[in-house]
């Protein structure tokens, strides 16, 4: 996550208008916001390598998958976040053309950057949006997956997917295989020891 930008708190509905004029996106959380930083090729190939399998997939049913440009707001209207990936399947949500609020399934492709804020805050306002059943995590370095499913009772349970494993989406009934999920990502180049 970027650093806050310099302005005095703003409410929810401050944030929405501004944000509504701005050239690029912003997460907002307990009046503040952030400034999203552009993603590398390999992030966003994962991305629309999963926004893909899940539209085709649910191609035909009420829900539908969006990426990064979506805005998802908290439970309590409190947060404003871009998920790279979520999937809705809510009459409400279908109502609603610039934010969506009932999400079943939200993705978050790391980054070194971003990957302790997405794993904290921010999965702390998802868990608390009722709809949702899920949230994944995925590490493009080292090729896994972490799945975190709401059972039952309410607690949310990981299901970790290693290197070659095929990851199941259970909220929306979908397998994929980690070959399908890294498809055209390359390895991480390393640089050379200067000689």
């Amino acid at each position: 996550m970027a650093n806050a930008l310099k302005r005095s708190s703003m409410t929810p509905q401050e944030y929405l208008a501004w944000e509504a004029q701005q050239p690029v996106r912003h997460d907002f959380v307990g009046g503040e916001v952030y400034a999203m930083a552009g993603a590398e090729d390999r992030h966003v190939t994962v991305t629309l390598n999963l926004a893909m399998a899940l539209r085709q997939h649910l191609a035909g049913s009420p829900c539908k998958t969006y990426v990064t440009d979506m805005k998802l707001q908290s439970q309590d209207a409190s947060a404003y976040f871009y998920p790279d990936v979520m999937v809705t399947c809510s009459a409400a949500d279908r109502q609603q053309p610039l934010i969506k609020a009932e999400p079943s399934l939200v993705v978050e492709v790391l980054s070194a950057s971003t990957a302790a804020y997405d794993r904290g805050e921010k999965f702390a306002h998802y868990r608390a949006i009722p709809s949702l059943q899920e949230v994944a995590f995925v590490d493009i370095d080292a090729r896994r997956t972490d799945v975190y499913r709401k059972g039952v009772d309410g607690l949310w349970v990981l299901h970790p997917f290693g290197p070659a494993e095929t990851v199941l989406f259970k909220s929306v009934d979908l397998s994929l295989s980690a070959e399908k999920l890294f498809e055209d990502v390359e390895e991480r180049a390393t640089e050379s020891p200067a000689g």
